[in-house]
């Protein structure tokens, strides 16, 4: 199964210059493993290569982290209880573990796997690996909540 970007800015509420996803697929379901890879294609156009740097573009590690909770918050999102419609979004609480192995250029595409860690009620989880070319370029775990706003409901 891939899912477009069309289906993508129906499941999450970024946009242009902040959507940092353009495919997801290789998902795996099951009772002992949620897993999804996402891919976004950098290119030269992306507004942060004005600034970082001018005479050497690379995308700024932040942006990675966030492409990252983006494909995580994917995850979330394709589980069947948010098939119904459900608008709550997927916010970041904790970054543990950064790792920054190699810079992403423009040109690359950037693969990212989040793994589903653990989930109690609206709380839990993710680990990512990011590759370009199947090699590793950074590496997270990030905490997260699922939530009505900025309103936090009690599962």
């Amino acid at each position: 199964m891939q899912v477009r970007i069309n289906q993508i800015m129906e499941l999450l509420p970024h946009r242009y210059p902040f959507l940092l996803v353009d495919r997801v697929e290789e998902i795996i379901d099951t009772d002992e493993l949620k897993e999804v890879t996402g891919y976004k294609n950098v290119t030269f156009n992306e507004p942060f290569f004005q600034g970082h740097f001018p005479d050497e573009p690379v995308m700024p590690g932040v942006l990675i982290l966030e492409a990252m909770g983006q494909v995580g918050a994917m995850l979330l999102k394709l589980q069947p209880e948010f098939q119904n419609g459900d608008r709550k979004l997927v916010y970041l609480t904790s970054i543990d573990n950064a790792k920054f192995r190699k810079p992403v250029k423009p040109g690359d595409q950037l693969r990212t796997t989040a793994r589903l860690k653990r989930r109690r009620g609206n709380m839990g989880k993710f680990e990512f690996v990011a590759k370009v070319d199947d090699e590793i370029v950074a590496e997270a775990e990030m905490g997260f909540v699922i939530a009505s706003g900025l309103t936090l409901e009690a599962e």
